[in-house]
C-alpha cells in the first residue's frame, strides 16, 4: 500500500509509512488545497527533526509557529494550526500512548468506534472524522466492521468526494470536479455537502 496524496515521493512515503503524519496531514487539511496539507508533515518533520508525538506535543510553541511559516509555510494559518497540530500530538501521547495507529487498531474498533474515537481528537469535528475513517477503509487497510456506514457518504465505493478517493491524477480531478459542485450548489442555496 502507497499513499498518492501529494504529487511528492517523499511526503507521500511519509503518510504510508507513519500514521501520525496521515493524521496531521488530515488535521491540516482545510483552507489549503489537500496536496499542500498533506504535504505538511513532511515539512514539520525535516523542520522540527522529528514526528513524535510526544516531541511534538512539547515543543516550544514559538519555535513551531516560525517553523510552519518558513517558506514554504506548512499552512496559510501557521499560527492557529501549529497549535492545534500541538494540541492533536498532545492527544495522540496522553491518550494513545504517542501511537496514532492505536485510535483504529487497540482493541479491534469497529467503524462507528474508530470514528467516536477520532472525533474526541483536537480539530476532528463530524466530517473530517469521516472523511479519515474513509481514508483509512479505503486505503490504509483499515477493515473493521462498519466502517464504510460509519463514514456515511464519504465511504461510498466507487465515490470522489474527498482526500480518500485520491489514488491518481485522474482521481484528484475527479475529487476536485466534486468539490467545486458541492460549493456551487451551496452558493446557490442547494445546500451541498
Amino acid at each position: 500500500m502507497t499513499l498518492h496524496i501529494t504529487g511528492d515521493a517523499a511526503a507521500d512515503r511519509l503518510l504510508t509509512d507513519d500514521p501520525l503524519a496521515l493524521l496531521i496531514g488530515m488535521l491540516l487539511d482545510q483552507q489549503v488545497a489537500m496536496e499542500t496539507a498533506f504535504a505538511g508533515p513532511l515539512k514539520i518533520s525535516e523542520r522540527a527533526g522529528t514526528l513524535d508525538a510526544a516531541a511534538l506535543a512539547t515543543f516550544d510553541p514559538e519555535a513551531l509557529i516560525e517553523l510552519f511559516k518558513a517558506t514554504p509555510a506548512v499552512h496559510r494559518f501557521p499560527g492557529s494550526m501549529a497549535a492545534r497540530v500541538q494540541a492533536l500530538c498532545a492527544a495522540v501521547d496522553q491518550d494513545w500512548d504517542g501511537d496514532a495507529a492505536a485510535i483504529w487498531t487497540r482493541d479491534y474498533p469497529d467503524g462507528a468506534t474508530v470514528l467516536k474515537r477520532l472525533k474526541t481528537l483536537p480539530g476532528f469535528g463530524e466530517q473530517k472524522a469521516k472523511i479519515f475513517l474513509a481514508l483509512l477503509g479505503k486505503q490504509y487497510g483499515y477493515s473493521g466492521a462498519g466502517w464504510r456506514e460509519a463514514a456515511g457518504a464519504y465511504g461510498e465505493e466507487g465515490s470522489f468526494r474527498s482526500v480518500a478517493d485520491i489514488v491518481s491524477p485522474e482521481s484528484l480531478t475527479k475529487v476536485r470536479e466534486h468539490k467545486r459542485a458541492m460549493k456551487a450548489e451551496a452558493k446557490s442555496g442547494g445546500g451541498g455537502v
